[in-house]
């Protein structure tokens, strides 16, 4: 239980710092510690393969690829002219409305239980098993890219070209 509260309080702080940092960089790192906290309370309520699909899909997909993008359009620490509370309103109505969603579906009486051929599970590793394997080519596809668009060639940088250092050792062998 303290483990519990640990985990779910320094997952509530660190959702708060993705809104509150100023720089966006920090953002998406709050944005990992989020779901490494939820990741470990999954692994607390004995859901360690879900754990493992937040670990892999969020965390190595998703927040990689928003720090690849915040790197490459290098946006710079925005100061914060406006007032908070300008959107306090708005924000505490979608947060209303995501509260009665909530319990909306903890009532159970309203959800009806699926039979076993309309199951995700059944679905995912039967039917719609290659549109996954090809939605995952897709996204290492995108991924590579991202690494491409980032890697620029700079005088600043030293590198080796390693084709013309085998060609100069191959003509001081002569």
């Amino acid at each position: 239980m303290i483990l519990f509260s640990v985990f779910s309080s320094i997952a509530l702080v660190s959702s708060v710092m993705v809104i509150r940092a100023k720089n966006p960089v920090h953002s998406v790192l709050f944005f990992i510690l989020v779901f490494f906290n939820t990741s470990d309370l999954l692994i607390l309520l004995g859901l360690d393969f879900f754990a493992m699909i937040f670990l892999v899909v969020y965390i190595g997909a998703i927040a990689i690829l928003f720090l690849f993008i915040v790197m490459m359009l290098n946006i710079k620490i925005a100061k914060i002219h406006e007032n908070v509370l300008r959107y306090l309103p708005v924000g505490g109505i979608i947060g209303v409305i995501f509260l009665l969603e909530i319990f909306f579906i903890v009532d159970n009486d309203y959800i009806p239980i699926l039979p076993m051929k309309l199951s995700t599970t059944y679905l995912t590793y039967t039917v719609y098993a290659e549109k996954i394997q090809n939605w995952t080519n897709l996204e290492t596809l995108a991924m590579i890219g991202a690494i491409v668009l980032t890697m620029h060639k700079t005088t600043q940088v030293k590198r080796q070209d390693v084709f013309r250092l085998l060609r100069m050792f191959r003509k001081t062998q002569e």
